[in-house]
């Protein structure tokens, strides 16, 4: 944990901060009152990605005194559609030295601690405890559950955000006052059933839509101002521009934040979600190793013509980038193209980095006896890194 503090948190204001904040303070429902209570929060914002980036700097332009943000990724080429916070000259550095020094170019006067850890069973209270606010941006089941688990049993206000395509939720989670995100997911979906941004993509402005209402949010619970989402969730469709609201309520079985909760204490997340553990990682890894083809392997066989290179992506990954003498099948076509396959013959399916060719040779393998059929380990990805740097990474 490194903490980087200016002049710390206190209800007193510099003239410099008083025309920061003169916009609030003009305000009858923020006016001084308000602004001190902003000053003297402590709010945690989990991930510094996409929803984290329009969050935290507003958060720190409205004056929270202390902000918390906790990641443990460096900035790439493709955060920078939508995650605002970092900058093109930032790529390679770790995110949150990236956001730190946005923060404190936004506003000096705002004390913004770093956690660079994932966020676990093992650290969750003690990195949570010490803030009013949790903010939750991150983009996995196992970490959402267990913000929400530790929120309640820490009695704290849970500021809950999503984002996929072109489509986005808010809310708030305060077991104290309402239901809680178990309340709304009692169990996690399949795994695999729900893809990842980087699979399925994310409109680059969405995050700042769904990442400034969380913002906001926090700043009514701070100001105990106006009706937080306590009890609703709000969706958005960008492609329509329309919100709509979901009423919800405490469910009488939730095991955590219900009257007979069976949850007294924070469990194994990536068990609960379905995600192996370690062991089970490396078991997998062993056993499918049989199953990969390095991309400098591949190489000769291609140039040989030994090969079938099917790419399983879809139609719009195939114009951003291709292997020559790949044919394109997506997945989801697969299983009506199995005639045009040989049978005979040897074949190697890629993707994007090598989890739906994953899928496809399971396909081919498993329910339709192909035996000769491969999966590029790493997909077009590593092919770009390790044969050909000519063709563009996604």
């Amino acid at each position: 944990m490194e903490s980087q503090s200016k002049t710390g948190t206190g209800s007193a204001f510099t003239q410099d901060e008083i025309q920061r904040y003169s916009r609030h303070l003009i305000m009858p429902e923020v006016g001084m009152e308000g602004q001190r209570r902003l000053k003297d929060a402590s709010v945690v914002c989990i991930g510094a990605g996409g929803l984290g980036s329009p969050l935290a700097m507003y958060l720190a332009a409205a004056g929270v005194g202390q902000l918390g943000l906790v990641d443990f990724d460096v900035v790439e080429f493709s955060n920078l559609q939508r995650q605002v916070i970092h900058s093109t000259e930032n790529v390679g550095r770790k995110k949150l030295d990236s956001a730190r020094d946005r923060l404190q170019g936004i506003n000096p006067e705002v004390e913004v601690t770093l956690h660079e850890v994932a966020l676990t069973a093992d650290n969750a209270f003690d990195i949570l405890r010490p803030y009013d606010v949790v903010v939750d941006g991150t983009d996995n089941y196992p970490t959402r559950y267990l913000v929400n688990d530790a929120c309640v049993l820490l009695g704290k206000p849970n500021v809950y955000g999503s984002i996929f395509r072109f489509e986005g939720q808010a809310s708030v989670f305060d077991a104290l006052k309402g239901p809680c995100y178990r309340c709304l997911y009692p169990e996690p979906p399949p795994p695999g059933l729900v893809p990842s941004c980087a699979e399925g993509g994310v409109l680059g402005v969405l995050p700042g839509v769904i990442g400034t209402i969380q913002a906001l949010e926090t700043l009514k619970l701070i100001l105990e101002r106006g009706e937080p989402l306590i009890g609703r969730l709000l969706l958005f469709d960008a492609l329509s521009m329309s919100f709509r609201e979901v009423k919800l309520r405490k469910h009488p079985d939730c095991p955590i934040c219900g009257p007979h909760r069976t949850i007294h204490a924070l469990i194994d997340y990536q068990e609960f979600c379905g995600v192996p553990g370690r062991e089970a990682v490396a078991h997998a890894q062993a056993e499918r190793a049989a199953w990969e083809i390095a991309a400098h392997d591949l190489k000769p066989l291609l140039d040989r013509q030994a090969v079938t290179l099917i790419d399983v992506r879809e139609p719009t990954e195939w114009e951003i980038a291709r292997i020559p003498g790949a044919r394109l099948i997506p997945l989801a076509e697969l299983p009506n193209q199995l005639g045009q396959l040989p049978m005979d013959g040897d074949i190697v399916l890629h993707c994007h980095k090598g989890v739906r060719s994953m899928k496809a040779l399971e396909l081919l393998r498993d329910h339709a006896g192909f035996t000769r059929v491969k999966s590029l380990k790493g997909g077009i990805d590593a092919w770009s890194l390790e044969v050909d740097p000519t063709i563009p990474r996604y």
